[in-house]
């Protein structure tokens, strides 16, 4: 019985170690950029360029809908997240934008190859996704 406990207390403590692990692995971008607002109007004309941009840019690995799911992701590794998830949309236009900007992994760093208003664009768009 004494072994039967400890064994379990092992079980139970290596799946908190992996229930941390996971928790960690979820990209949060630096408490900062929740105050950072968004200055573009979030307008049709906005929509439209961000749509435009991200069938050009981002849907090779996020698909076209958004879902993670773009033929450019299949050998990534972590995938490309799902955009239309409440993890994604619950974040703030400024957390969405700094990932946009910063990029991760194999995510390219879009700051230095699209303008400011063009990121903007995008989150307005990618804000379109889950309707």
């Amino acid at each position: 019985m004494k072994n039967f406990k400890i064994i379990i207390g092992v079980f139970l403590l290596f799946g908190l170690f992996s229930f941390i692990e996971i928790q960690d692995d979820i990209w949060k971008a630096p408490a900062e950029s929740k105050k950072i607002k968004n200055p573009v109007a979030n307008s049709s004309e906005s929509i439209a360029k961000g749509k435009k941009l991200f069938r050009s840019r981002c849907a090779v690995c996020h698909g076209t809908k958004g879902l993670g799911d773009g033929p450019g992701g299949k050998a990534l590794d972590p995938k490309p997240e799902s955009l239309i998830t409440d993890l994604v949309q619950n974040q703030t236009d400024g957390e969405i934008f700094w990932k946009v900007t910063n990029g991760r992994n194999d995510m390219i760093k879009w700051g230095p190859i699209l303008s400011e208003k063009q990121r903007w664009d995008l989150v307005n768009y990618m804000r379109t996704l889950k309707e």
